[in-house]
């Protein structure tokens, strides 16, 4: 696991909470399982498992019986339905849905206990809870990381400011606050990749939308500047280092080639800003996200320059040849 990546657990119980209200979930056996482990986004549906072909037999997973399922072990007699079920309970399962709010089988329901594992009823139809569930999973089980730094909206565009504890990101946050800009975490960000490949950054729930700002002390933000200045979450889209001036070393000049920094395998634009007093490093930051945008639809400033250059130099130079072998 990648520095500063969160492992992420999330127990059955921790699931019941979340959704259910939003699936209509009843616990209709034993609580015991709400202490076991979910550690796959994934679903399945045992049905071939059921019927004896266990060689593919996904256990780990959030079982899900449906109609298909449910029809089937009503289809056996008693002492085969016991067998496919026992059959099925050899494995660690975390938990069972049953859908359509289909009647459990007695069976299934003694088996279950006997093995410590938590069965659920949903109204939802198969297809429903399925789609249903695998957002939240996807949301739940999607690769993040925690960095140090201070996400604000800038014009639309996340603009996530990193740099060594005390050079001035949670200052140049309020500034940008102050300039009308919102506010989405200070000192704490949380990166999440969701399915499609993009990174959220959201904050804690326990610093929310407070500031340190050193020789002042805590601020709230939200409560000093109001709703329009915070927000709860936002795509990153470029991080913005800022460093220590150095006459020593070079830093971009042009902007020709972007530069990129890979956070949960996914690249996002990056600007290293070396700062000095008296720089205005707030104004500097709107243009980032103004320049990102114009690059969204498909301007690039450095590179129209780097061509109108070009132009012109090759114009001259055509220039100068004719009035060469100009003998009048």
């Amino acid at each position: 696991m990648a520095e500063g990546q969160v492992m992420h657990k999330l127990q059955v119980g921790e699931f019941f909470q979340n959704m259910q209200e939003r699936l209509s979930l009843e616990l209709v056996n034993t609580p015991k399982g709400l202490v076991r482990d979910i550690t796959q986004k994934d679903l399945h549906r045992p049905g071939l498992a059921l019927a004896g072909f266990i060689d593919l037999f996904t256990y780990d997973r959030m079982q899900i019986l449906g109609n298909t399922e449910i029809r089937y072990l009503n289809s056996l007699s008693g002492a085969d339905r016991e067998q496919s079920l026992k059959r099925v309970f050899r494995f660690e399962i975390p938990c069972i849905i049953v859908s359509n709010s289909n009647k459990v089988p007695p069976e299934l329901t003694a088996i279950a206990d006997q093995s410590g594992v938590s069965i659920f009823v949903t109204p939802f139809t198969t297809t429903e809870l399925a789609h249903l569930l695998s957002d939240y999973l996807d949301h739940r089980f999607a690769p993040s990381m925690i960095v140090h730094g201070s996400l604000v909206d800038v014009y639309g565009t996340g603009l996530l400011f990193t740099g060594r504890s005390g050079i001035g990101k949670s200052e140049v946050a309020l500034d940008l606050v102050e300039r009308g800009h919102r506010l989405v975490s200070d000192d704490v960000v949380t990166l999440t990749r969701t399915a499609d490949n993009v990174i959220m950054g959201t904050g804690s729930e326990l610093l929310k939308h407070y500031m340190e700002i050193r020789g002042v002390g805590i601020i709230d933000v939200g409560r000093m500047f109001g709703v329009r200045a915070i927000r709860l979450q936002k795509r990153v889209e470029t991080e913005v280092e800022l460093v220590d001036w150095s006459g020593e070393e070079d830093y971009e000049r042009t902007g020709i080639e972007d530069a990129y920094k890979e956070y949960l395998g996914v690249k996002l634009p990056y600007v290293r800003l070396p700062i000095f007093p008296g720089k205005n490093v707030t104004v500097i930051a709107e243009t980032i996200a103004l320049n990102l945008h114009l690059k969204v639809y498909g301007f690039h400033p450095a590179r129209q320059f780097s061509a109108a250059l070009t132009d012109a130099m090759k114009s001259r130079k055509g220039i100068e040849n004719y009035l060469e072998k100009d003998f009048e």
